[in-house]
């Protein structure tokens, strides 16, 4: 009798063990995915969802995007590229658009063509727009500073953008457009893409 209830202690004892070391493993492993998820939601990348029908047709409303946050902390953003930023009216809110004009460059609209000048072009070129299905016709001038973007929609009729509201200063931009991983079946790297040939 005496030999039953010492291993049924001795069972009891090693239940009790195998539990705190199960919650013990759980706790380590929830530890090491915070310190390997937190630094990667907070400095690599994040995810967002598209908005309304400003960037349409390249992007539509629900779309579901992957930030990339990393590469301008490690370069700058450049021309066509498609970018997050905090609304500068409102840094609650997130803004999706296409950069057209660098920091330190005239920016001007005229009959829908986008002239650029710079210390490169100080007479200026015109910039392809040739992903673009929706037009407007305004004359627009803005004198970009250093640091600061012009930016717009790909839908030029229904975007709110740089030409009504101003530029987007650099420390606003919080990455640009890494992948688009719903609906699937447009899912695909670097969405958005486009290179002036």
């Amino acid at each position: 009798m005496q030999e039953e209830n010492n291993s049924l202690k001795e069972i009891l004892k090693e239940k009790k063990q195998n539990k705190w070391a199960s919650v013990w493993e759980i706790t380590k492993f929830a530890f090491i995915a915070l310190l390997i998820v937190i630094p990667i939601r907070t400095f690599i990348a994040q995810p967002f969802i598209v908005s309304g029908a400003s960037m349409f047709p390249t992007f539509e409303n629900g779309q579901y995007l992957i930030v990339d946050e990393l590469s301008y902390r490690l370069g700058e953003p450049e021309r066509y590229d498609v970018v997050i930023f905090r609304y500068p009216k409102d840094t609650t809110k997130f803004f999706i658009k296409r950069i057209m004009g660098l920091p330190n460059e005239t920016l001007e609209i005229k009959n829908n063509e986008i002239i650029i000048k710079n210390s490169e072009h100080p007479e200026g070129f015109k910039l392809d727009q040739s992903f673009i299905e929706e037009t407007t016709y305004e004359n627009i001038s803005s004198e970009i500073k250093t640091d600061e973007y012009f930016v717009m929609g790909d839908n030029r009729i229904a975007s709110s953008d740089s030409r009504y509201w101003g530029t987007v200063p650099r420390k606003l931009i919080v990455g640009k457009a890494f992948a688009r991983l719903l609906p699937f079946n447009k899912a695909s790297i670097f969405p958005g893409k486009y290179t002036n040939k």
